[in-house]
């Protein structure tokens, strides 16, 4: 489907875990939803002046990395050793094209790096040190790795640290804001911002990005850059972004399950993502939510957790955003 008629649409996420109404403020709470819609009309305005859907989530998960309320790029959470690595993908549905960076530590904008190596098509994974060089070599904007703290953030670290596991960041928030001297459940680590979009010549595309888990040990990578897990899209189907319990999402390849139920078994997408998210991710104790779009623009935002900070815009309407079930 394609050409005329077709609605350019966008959703975006910006993570799910433990949000409860108790622990944000209608002041907190307006934030986070003015940050998913500035997300949303970023990507929005690339299609309505018919961009592609690249570059529309591009330019969302800019707008969610740049935000400090969520867990990409300035606000990352901390490592173990008390620094930031940042982890990205992204996906065209058109020609199958992916590219992704994992621990990185001093490229701004993530996804732009991810995007750089896709276009620059030699490989799909760069990570570490290796990622940063090629992100400066392509001219992309470097910071130095303080850049993505934020005091919230360390408190954040400082108490999940205490705790001696690792967290969702917004488990990590919500444990903090409500039971401060509780030891965190060590099983609650979720995490991550997305956008899934379709443009006006039907194709599909998707992004994520992260900063990880809250005490994640230096050196681990989920499921966010991982092409077929946390990000995927192909214009057959869906486009699709995860966030969630990351090695629970890459031993089953959410994003790919998905759009092989569809494909294959003729699932429709919101039957797809609700077998996958309500019933596969719990047979293995993992937790999370999906945004995806399928090839028709049909939008399904599913999530198992208290909450997950979602949000969709269909054509020039108004964003839609959300924070609890």
């Amino acid at each position: 489907m394609s050409g005329p008629g077709l609605v350019p649409a966008i959703a975006v996420h910006g993570g799910a875990g433990t949000v409860a109404r108790s622990s944000l403020s209608a002041a907190q709470e307006a934030l986070y939803h003015a940050g998913l819609a500035a997300a949303l009309k970023a990507g929005q305005i690339v299609l309505m002046q018919g961009g592609s859907a690249l570059d529309a989530v591009t330019e969302a998960v800019v707008s969610l990395e740049d935000c400090p309320l969520f867990n990409a790029g300035h606000g990352a959470v901390f490592t173990n050793n008390g620094t930031h690595e940042l982890d990205a993908s992204i996906m065209d549905g058109r020609t199958l094209a992916a590219g992704a960076v994992g621990c990185v530590r001093r490229i701004r904008n993530p996804v732009r790096a991810a995007r750089a190596v896709m276009e620059d098509g030699d490989y799909v994974f760069l990570a570490g040190e290796g990622a940063d060089r090629f992100a400066a070599e392509q001219g992309l904007e470097l910071v130095d790795n303080a850049y993505f703290a934020t005091d919230a953030r360390r408190e954040q670290w400082q108490l999940v640290r205490a705790g001696g596991g690792t967290a969702l960041d917004h488990d990590a928030a919500n444990l903090f804001a409500v039971l401060p001297k509780t030891p965190l459940d060590p099983g609650r680590k979720l995490g991550t911002v997305g956008a899934v979009a379709l443009d006006r010549e039907g194709n599909l595309a998707a992004a994520t990005s992260t900063g990880g888990l809250t005490n994640k040990h230096a050196g681990r990578i989920g499921d966010t850059p991982i092409i077929g897990a946390g990000c995927y899209a192909n214009n057959r189907t869906v486009a699709v972004s995860a966030t969630g319990s990351g090695e629970v999402f890459m031993r089953l390849v959410v994003g790919h399950d998905i759009s092989a139920r569809m494909e294959y078994a003729g699932s429709d997408l919101a039957a797809a993502c609700n077998y996958v998210v309500m019933e596969g991710l719990p047979a293995l104790g993992g937790r999370g939510g999906v945004i995806a779009i399928d090839r028709g623009g049909a939008i399904v935002l599913p999530f198992s957790t208290e909450g997950m900070y979602r949000g969709y815009a269909q054509g020039d309407g108004a964003p839609v955003t959300a924070i609890y079930r």
